[in-house]
């Protein structure tokens, strides 16, 4: 009780407005998540994290707001956001169905359409907990080997989630990495942790997107996150996007290319058998 009236009291000095009550929300190994009603009608929710990693909030607030330029998918309004929370607009979920999930996939194509400066963002983020370096590069091949594969591997190899074996594999493919990305694209606006806990299925007939890890990316990195844990209607939501914006041929053979930076993130927060998953996709590409 006492955590949920501290909880409702920084919502308030954040947003200026009385809290009703406080509702927890079940999900999210990260944070703590709480529903609020508000005096003057509305349902928010309020992120927390004690002593949370510097900036991490306030990093998510600003890819949510640039999410929310583009104009495909919906995200939550952010309410207000400090070093230790996040406030957003309440969504109320709802249930997949295929014809949700086709618009999901038309909105991020729109979302990924509107593009990006560079590869790269302008600042450093979070992916879960772990840091996630966004300094620009010329090309997504540079950005992708140097800013998200060889740092994760590194650490893998460091905490013995990776063996030096499984570590080179994945070394000789980035090494080579051009004869396995397909056509040049410019930066596309990514999430940039598209898995399916981070696609909110809306009651009110829309699909939206939370815990971003925003930058400018590859396209079709988004699509293999999707795919790399599963989601309700994949297909729906793949045939759909590339019904508004058709994929470059062999996307499908570079879905293991793409799914090498969030297996290598896994090995790094959680160990178990994702540096092997990660070696075993590098691997299927080289052979």
């Amino acid at each position: 009780m006492a955590r949920m009236a501290g909880t409702a009291a920084r919502a308030e000095a954040l947003l200026g407005t009385p809290v009703v009550s406080t509702t927890p929300v079940a999900g999210g190994d990260i944070c703590t998540t709480t529903r609020l009603r508000l005096t003057d009608g509305r349902n928010a929710v309020i992120k927390t994290r004690p002593q949370a990693p510097a900036g991490m909030f306030r990093r998510e607030a600003e890819g949510l707001r640039w999410l929310a330029e583009a104009g495909g998918v919906p995200v939550p309004e952010v309410l207000g956001v400090d070093d230790e929370c996040l406030v957003l607009a309440w969504v109320e979920p709802g249930k997949p169905t295929p014809e949700l999930a086709e618009q999901f996939g038309r909105d991020l194509a729109a979302t990924h359409r509107a593009g990006a400066p560079h590869f790269g963002a302008d600042r450093d983020g979070y992916i879960g907990l772990a840091p996630l370096p966004n300094r620009p590069l010329p090309t997504w091949e540079e950005f992708y080997a140097s800013r998200r594969v060889m740092p994760y591997l590194r650490a893998a190899l460091d905490r013995g989630a990776l063996t030096p074996d499984e570590a080179g594999t994945i070394e000789q493919l980035m090494r080579r990495i051009h004869r396995y990305s397909g056509p040049a694209e410019p930066p596309a606006r990514l999430h940039g942790d598209l898995w399916s806990g981070n696609v909110l299925w809306g009651a009110e007939g829309r699909v939206w997107l939370i815990d971003p890890a925003a930058h400018g990316g590859h396209r079709e990195t988004d699509l293999a996150m999707l795919a790399l844990f599963g989601a309700p209607h994949l297909q729906r939501i793949v045939d759909a996007y590339r019904e508004a914006w058709p994929l470059a041929d062999g996307w499908r053979e570079r879905v293991a290319l793409h799914q090498l930076h969030p297996l290598l993130v896994h090995a790094v927060l959680f160990g178990g058998g994702y540096g092997s998953r990660a070696a075993a996709a590098a691997r299927s590409l080289l052979t």
